[in-house]
């Protein structure tokens, strides 16, 4: 059952809101954060990065095997973030047999930062903190 608190109330409690809100603002109007968001929503391409930005580097058999994801699955999001810049890809041979590596660029770490400080200061914002 919802509870109603008296206007006077109810205003009280908006404007600190709108406050904390206008402080993540600015990450709205940067159009490459904004870019960098849509390209980051994704679960795979989120997991991704995530898993490169606390690990120097890693194989394509062992992101598969931490995201759980298919070769198809993993190497078109992978591509995705390759091609925005993000991530680099590099080809090896290891006893004659094929090993893909993986590791954020500068600009890939960059954006990934900014991109945990916005939800960083979205959860503030909304629990008031």
């Amino acid at each position: 059952m919802a509870r109603h608190l008296p206007k006077a109330h109810a205003t009280e409690l908006a404007a600190p809101v709108k406050q904390r809100l206008r402080a993540v603002a600015g990450y709205f109007a940067d159009t490459e954060a904004a870019d960098a968001d849509r390209l980051m929503h994704d679960r795979l391409r989120l997991g991704i990065m995530s898993a490169l930005s606390v690990n120097a580097s890693m194989s394509f058999a062992e992101l598969k095997e931490l995201l759980k994801a298919s070769d198809g699955n993993l190497s078109t999001h992978a591509r995705k973030l390759e091609d925005a810049g993000y991530i680099a890809c590099r080809k090896k041979f290891a006893a004659r047999v094929p090993k893909t590596e993986y590791s954020l660029t500068t600009q890939g770490k960059r954006v990934f930062a900014r991109h945990l400080e916005h939800m960083e200061a979205l959860i503030h914002a909304a629990k008031g903190t």
